[in-house]
């Protein structure tokens, strides 16, 4: 039996089969809600490398602008020490604890400018590829990172081969050149160490140039690859379903069912309280059957007539009885009707070309009022 040949689906386990098809199912790009949540989270693409290879940058500067003048100081003081030992004396402990101290400044100027570089080209590395920001998520416990299965599975997963492969690039490099530059300098090495003590410290500064130059060579490939592969990892796991869109779709627009609900409730109450202006309008216009506008027009309160309520079918048959209830005058006129159902909205004034027609209308209205009163 070959034991290459693929596995059947059938022997597979069940949650072996989840895993599959949900990598594979992962076919859409994340979108940006999902990237902000990730990154609200603390999930950012953060390449470790970059900051490696800024401190190697910083440590590289020190070395060429501040280790000499630091070199050539703290020589002279141990050439003082070495050739005029009885300026110092060590007869009790103050003595020691001063000669102590005063290698200790020495040491420390020299090697405060190291610190301080690297510190700062580290964070700055950090802040450039992403603003630092407290997520409570990253300090929150997870039965997760102390699982054994879990982080048998971190070790072994694509992640864990590419920071395993990147170490070993380190460690191989660095022993490379290691050999190589104290093999080439081995002799001068020894030769320095029995040579004035500045001879040393520049020595072995030079010796260290030659290094870094490779290191920083060798770290700066390595970062600018992990730069990249890391974003391309975060954004392959942020990967998502057509559901798992969907799904997001519905969050922040709204379930359509819900929202085509909610439309029509707001549909009824403004229909409701459209019916509710209909005993305040002055006229109504109808199709005689299928349409109906009520208009009203009061001189103190609009220089046109306003449509304050108009239908269709039902509405129109319901908007008609309550001007009969409440002794509106109803006039049929079908184009005029239609023209105003399509064309006017509730709560507007009616435009220019309508004054014409309109007009009359209301004309006979305010004349039938006044023929009442005279009657009366």
């Amino acid at each position: 039996m070959d034991s290459g040949a693929a596995i059947p689906s059938a022997f597979l386990t069940d949650e072996a089969k989840g895993v599959s098809e949900d990598k594979d199912s992962k076919t859409e790009d994340p979108t940006e809600k999902k990237m902000r949540d990730a990154a609200e989270k603390g999930n950012t693409p953060m390449s470790r490398e970059v900051p490696i290879f800024a401190g190697a940058l910083a440590f590289y500067l020190y070395l060429v602008f501040f280790l000499p003048s630091g070199v050539t100081r703290i020589g002279e003081s141990l050439r003082d020490l070495f050739e005029q030992p009885d300026q110092w004396r060590i007869d009790t402990s103050t003595d020691v604890v001063s000669l102590f101290t005063h290698l200790a400044w020495e040491a420390s100027a020299l090697l405060l400018p190291a610190v301080a570089l690297i510190m700062l080209f580290g964070v700055a590395a950090s802040v450039l590829q992403h603003m630092p920001s407290f997520v409570l998520e990253r300090i929150r416990p997870q039965a997760s990172r102390v699982s054994l299965a879990k982080g048998w599975e971190r070790l072994f997963s694509a992640n864990g081969l590419v920071e395993f492969g990147k170490s070993l690039f380190k460690i191989v490099i660095v022993s490379t050149i290691m050999v190589f530059a104290l093999k080439s300098e081995y002799f001068g090495t020894l030769d320095a160490m029995f040579s004035d003590p500045q001879v040393i410290f520049v020595k072995f500064a030079a010796i260290l140039k030659k290094i870094m130059i490779v290191i920083l060579l060798a770290t700066f490939v390595l970062a600018v690859v992990d730069f990249f592969w890391t974003r391309h990892h975060w954004y392959s796991q942020l990967r998502m379903t057509k559901q798992e869109i969907k799904d997001e779709h519905k969050q922040s627009q709204g379930d359509p069912i819900i929202k085509a609900r909610q439309r029509s409730i707001a549909r009824d109450r403004a229909r409701r309280r459209m019916i509710a202006n209909v005993p305040r309008a002055t006229l109504v216009i109808t199709n005689p059957t299928h349409y109906a506008v009520a208009l009203r027009y009061v001189r103190e309160e609009n220089e046109a007539p306003v449509v304050i309520a108009k239908g269709q079918d039902l509405v129109a048959l319901k908007i008609r009885e309550l001007a009969r209830e409440n002794n509106i005058p109803i006039f049929e006129d079908p184009p005029l009707a239609r023209s105003m159902f399509a064309q006017v909205s509730v709560d507007s004034v009616i435009p220019s070309i309508f004054y014409k027609a309109v007009a009359e209308l209301v004309h006979r209205v305010y004349a039938a009022k006044a023929q009442k009163r005279r009657v009366r």
